[in-house]
This record gives structure tokens, sequence and C-alpha cells, in this order.
């Protein structure tokens, strides 16, 4: 069944300001609209490497909910565990500057009840021939808590990933029990309670390898942006992961390629600096476009095998 991804569909509305923007102004500019989520972002990604994963998650009942299923389907995901419901969607709108970052944004969450019913329905059959597991570690905690059990009666390493640290601080003994888990530097410091704004990836290295051990989180890598990604883990390795130079045209999606690729590579038996490098390759393919997803890679580029 590959990688298992369970996780939301967005649509998101984009808004390109093409000269500086004036807050609380009329902005000229571009709107385009396209599909996004975090959890959708993923399993494309995974599957624009040739992986044939997995997607458990919602779509509204509409035609937008259907063109999401089927553009999935053409990327060769297995969507057989996606369901069209009332709110099954969420919607992003965001407003970009002239140098690609986001100045504004307002979020709506999709109802979660249809995937918890899926877990109940179909978790025997979904977690059993999984090759791992991904989650949003934001969800709702009743669909975390059944992932967890599902993927430690099947004996399968769970990946996560957060769309919201607010919520996901709430999880910590989830967090514990994941085989990595992945945010951003900002993330970070909601995380553990301290600012990271001024710190250096050498100097990030030294903290997070010291506040997984004391957090006993298993494997961890904190993104930087411009300055790479940062990784520790409890058997002592630690590095930096240094980013790679494009130009930026929208950032959007760049943390859930960097992630789809740390998950790939640890899945299919790479070190975590090999999968953080994978990361890194694809995160520098998205924010190069206003696309929220990696372009369409082969297994073989990364020696990736199932």
């Amino acid at each position: 069944m590959g990688i298992v991804v369970i996780g939301d569909v967005f649509i998101d509305i984009k808004g390109y300001s093409t000269s500086p923007y004036i807050p609380q102004g009329r902005n000229a500019g571009t709107i385009v609209q396209i599909h996004g989520g975090v959890g959708r972002n993923v399993v494309e990604d995974i599957a624009n490497v040739e992986l044939e994963p997995t997607f458990v998650g919602a779509v509204d009942n509409d035609a937008m909910g259907e063109e999401v299923i089927q553009k999935l389907k053409r990327h060769k995901v297995n969507t057989k565990y996606m369901r069209k419901a009332n709110n099954g969607m969420g919607t992003w709108l965001a407003v970009f500057n002239h140098e690609g970052d986001v100045v504004a944004s307002i979020s709506k969450r999709p109802d979660h009840r249809t995937i918890e019913r899926i877990l109940d329905e179909h978790g025997d059959e979904i977690f059993k021939d999984a090759d791992s597991i991904v989650i949003e570690i934001d969800l709702e905690k009743e669909i975390v808590k059944k992932t967890f059990a599902y993927a430690e009666k099947y004996n399968k390493k769970v990946y996560a990933i957060v769309s919201n640290m607010s919520i996901a601080i709430e999880r910590r003994d989830f967090i514990r029990r994941t085989a990595c888990f992945v945010c951003n530097q900002q993330e970070a410091g909601i995380l553990f309670s301290e600012n990271y704004e001024n710190v250096t990836p050498e100097e990030m290295t030294d903290i997070l390898a010291d506040r997984i051990r004391s957090a006993k989180i298993p494997k961890m890598v904190v993104t930087m942006g411009g300055d790479g990604a940062v990784y520790a883990d409890q058997e002592g390795d630690k590095g930096v992961y240094p980013a790679l130079k494009v130009d930026v045209v929208d950032t959007t999606g760049a943390g859930d390629s960097f992630f789809a690729g740390v998950c790939m590579g640890l899945t299919y038996g790479k070190t975590l600096r090999e999968a953080c490098g994978i990361g890194t390759r694809l995160a520098s393919t998205v924010i190069c476009t206003s696309e929220n997803i990696c372009p369409r890679f082969m297994p073989e580029e990364f020696r990736l095998e199932r």
C-alpha cells in the first residue's frame, strides 16, 4: 500500500501583489486557486516520486471535491479511502507581497469526523500493509489516538508534520511516539517555549540535540528557510543540511515537500542526513513556482526502493 498519508484537503486562494504590498490599501496583482492542504500536498509530493501512496481524507461533496480526487488519481495516489462530505475540505485565503512572502491569511478548517469514520471502518486494512504512516499531528485528538493505536498494533512507523503548532503542543505524548517529527524554526520555538529567531543553524543543532533528549523525541528536523535544515536524533547524530540557492516565487508547500522527502528517505532506508537531502531537493523545486507541490521525479534519482 506504500506510505499512508492521513490529513486535510484545502483549496488555496492566493493573491500576489505585483508591487510593494500596502496594508489596508488597494494592491494590483494576480489571483490563483489551487489544491492545497498539508496532507494533500504531502501525498502528491510522494506520488510525484512514483511511490504510489495512499491518502486517507475527505473532500467536499461537489465538483471541486471530485476534481481533487481525480487529480490525485492521475498522479497515482490510491484514493480508495477518500470520502465526500459536507465541509470535507478547508479553505486558505492568502495574500503575498511582491517578494513571495505571506502578509495576510485566513484559514477555515474542515470537519474531521469523516476521517475518523474511515479509520473506524477500514483501519486494519489500511495499516496492516502500509510501508509507513504520515499524519498531521494537529488533527482531532481521537484521530491521532486511533492512528497511533493502529500503527503500534501493526508495528508501523509514524512520521508527523504540523500545520497548527498551538494545537500540536497539546500532543506532546504522541510526538514522542513518532519516528521523526518535522517543523520549522518558529514552530520549534513554540514547542520548546524558547525564541530561536536569531539562532544560527550551528547553534540550533546543539539546542535541538539537547531538547529532544529531554523531550524524549526520537528524531527531529527543524527547517530554517534559506539557512537550511537542522537535524538530530537520540543516538547523537546531528548536523545542518544547507539549502539550495534558488529564486523564490512562493514558499507555500515547500515545508510539505521537505517533509515528504524526509519521510520517503527514512521509510526506504536512508540516513537522517540523506533524508534531509531529499527533502531539500524537493522543497527547492516548489519555491520557484506558485505550485504547492514538487514536479515529477523517478525513485532512481534518490535511490529509493520499496
